[in-house]
């Protein structure tokens, strides 16, 4: 899928634990983990509205689209395989 979720660059912008992400958006942290790790097949708005509230950012800053052939997509659909 080409949607890259860049969650982890806004996290170490506020020097923030994933733990402690999760806690102040209340979700659990392995589910923090499989968003970060671009292994979530959707994001509800409210869990959207919370990280970005949370870490003061635009969704633009979390989610980004690239092309299939775009060496992250690439990277991405070999990690799933």
């Amino acid at each position: 899928m080409p949607i890259i979720i860049n969650l982890d660059v806004e996290l170490a912008k506020k020097k923030m634990s994933v733990t402690e992400f999760a806690a102040a958006i209340e979700i659990t942290p392995a589910n923090v983990s499989v968003l970060k790790n671009g292994r979530a097949k959707a994001v509800r708005f409210t869990t959207l509205d919370a990280i970005c509230r949370v870490l003061e950012c635009q969704p633009g800053d979390i989610l980004q689209w690239v092309p299939e052939d775009h060496p992250a997509a690439v990277a991405a659909r070999e990690a799933d395989a």
